[in-house]
């Protein structure tokens, strides 16, 4: 019986003991419980996509998904800038506040960045927490200047004909309606398919053809070219008269609205013993006289339908009026000793 008694006071010491240790420090106990796991984020993710585009710059939206686990995340910002690939200077940056980031998950971050519209560009992603870098990403945008600005996009586009190998076929093709020496009449035909999902209209093509090797502008012929549906392939025509025996740059230019959104090239060799390419630069190989290519006074070129041709009564070569200047200056010369 002693014994029992003996038991029971101590058992309740220790709990009288436990009791004060608790009401003494009710912190201890809650010291004992693990610190959560520290931040991490990282950037998981990276895409950029085209936003307006302008006549001199481009807006790319970066979408960076950002990869969080552990702890919470407090006072996390976003950084991302464009870095000009060529010169290594900051082209653009753009910063923003994402706050506290709890849990395991992903968190997206969109950011427009306005940069000029030529070049490559490197994009960089710099994630912060509490003014800390804690992660980091990268990524390159390459050939911007070839982005198509709003107010030129179109559907119709010089078509492309498949299926010919290295040899395939340019959008301009022609062929020689007249010749009489010392001109040639070329008919000039430009393929133009809407490759869009609506009709395409005020459209202008201009045709031109320049001598291959000093690059002269022989001729050229402005033409409006009609409503295209969807899908469908126009083919407008221009007449154009160059001087003959010599090799010429065939071009065409097309217009929207009066914005330029298209060239094509093609060649057409009226000189058999020389050869011309469209990448060629001017060789000499023809041996050129420049009168030949003189503009008669008063010429206008205009706009006009297939078939019709704004000309004057000369033609390609000495005109009229520099005959008559021949003349003038002769009868000068001679009236000088009389």
């Amino acid at each position: 019986m002693e014994r029992e008694t003996k038991l029971a006071g101590a058992a309740g010491a220790v709990l009288v003991a436990a009791a004060l240790f608790v009401a003494v420090a009710p912190g201890a106990l809650a010291d004992a419980t693990p610190d959560p796991p520290p931040s991490e984020l990282s950037v998981q993710e990276q895409t950029i996509a085209a936003g307006e585009i302008t006549g001199g710059t481009a807006t790319l939206s970066v979408r960076s998904r950002l990869s969080h686990d552990g702890g919470p995340g407090e006072n996390v910002t976003v950084l991302v800038r464009a870095v000009n690939e060529d010169t290594d200077l900051v082209a653009a940056t753009r910063t923003t506040e994402v706050g506290t980031v709890e849990g395991t998950r992903e968190v997206p971050v969109v950011q427009n960045l306005s940069v000029d519209r030529e070049g490559d560009y490197r994009i960089e992603t710099l994630v912060y927490q509490d003014g800390e870098r804690v992660a980091s990403g990268t990524k390159t945008v390459r050939g911007v200047g070839g982005l198509q600005p709003d107010y030129a996009r179109t559907g119709v586009e010089f078509h492309t004909f498949e299926g010919f190998g290295s040899g395939q076929l340019p959008p301009i093709q022609f062929s020689i309606t007249e010749s009489d020496g010392s001109s040639a009449t070329l008919n000039v035909t430009a393929y133009l398919t809407n490759t869009g999902d609506l009709a395409n209209d005020e459209l202008k093509i201009t045709v031109l053809a320049r001598q291959a090797d000093s690059n002269i502008v022989a001729d050229r012929q402005v033409r409006t070219v009609g409503s295209i549906r969807p899908g469908r392939t126009a083919t407008p025509s221009a007449l154009l008269t160059v001087p003959d025996d010599y090799n010429y740059k065939l071009m065409a230019i097309l217009q929207a609205d009066d914005v330029l959104v298209g060239t094509a090239q093609a060649t057409a060799t009226l000189n058999p013993n020389q050869t011309v390419t469209v990448e060629a630069n001017g060789t000499g190989s023809d041996t050129l006289d420049t009168s030949d290519f003189e503009a008669e006074d008063e010429t206008q070129q205009t706009e006009s339908a297939p078939g019709e041709r704004t000309t004057t009564e000369g033609g390609p070569g000495f005109g009229a009026a520099i005959a008559s200047l021949a003349v003038l200056a002769v009868a000068l010369y001679a009236r000088r000793f009389q």
